[in-house]
């Protein structure tokens, strides 16, 4: 494994993964969060989001994670393991709520400056819905760009531990 790509819903576990897998792997992680927002959760404009994730990716090994279905064309291709975490949707959505709290004295390590964690509705939504609208593109780009890659779907935190443990 030297170019791994970390999918799923937010809150499933994607940016702890990446962390962990990085320094198992001694590689570097790129978090596209951290690539996406701007001080106060502003959007990056499209072409520039996907400039930086290009060039990001032209490193010869990562492990990248993040969402952001409109960058999977330039991020599948390119990785020889393709991990999906694919946790309960309740169990994101607690684990996001839960991250209020946890990091209301400061930032994530994983997400952008001044990008503080806050209760989010409209997010909360993408989360609970994300099996019906995110999963069928998903599992489109996939069959389209991820073939050539090793996948690992890991459905509970007992399959990321055992995922990790062999890596």
């Amino acid at each position: 494994m030297r170019r791994v790509l970390i999918i799923g819903n937010s809150g499933a576990g994607k940016s702890t993964l990446a962390r962990r897998l990085g320094e198992r792997l001694s590689l570097p992680v790129i978090h596209l969060d951290v690539l996406f927002w701007k001080p106060g959760w502003v959007e990056s404009d499209d072409d520039e989001f996907r400039g930086r994730v290009a060039a990001a990716l032209a490193a010869p090994a990562w492990v990248c994670d993040g969402n952001f279905g409109g960058s999977w064309d330039l991020r599948m291709p390119l990785a020889d393991t393709i991990v999906w975490v694919d946790q309960p949707r309740w169990l994101c959505l607690f684990r996001a709520i839960r991250r209020v709290f946890q990091y209301r004295e400061g930032e994530r390590p994983d997400m952008a400056a001044g990008c503080r964690e806050t209760i989010d509705l409209k997010f909360y939504h993408f989360i609970w819905t994300y099996d019906r609208q995110v999963r069928p593109k998903l599992e489109a780009a996939l069959a389209q760009h991820g073939g050539h890659a090793r996948i690992a779907r890991l459905r509970s935190d007992r399959e990321i531990e055992a995922f990790l443990a062999e890596a």
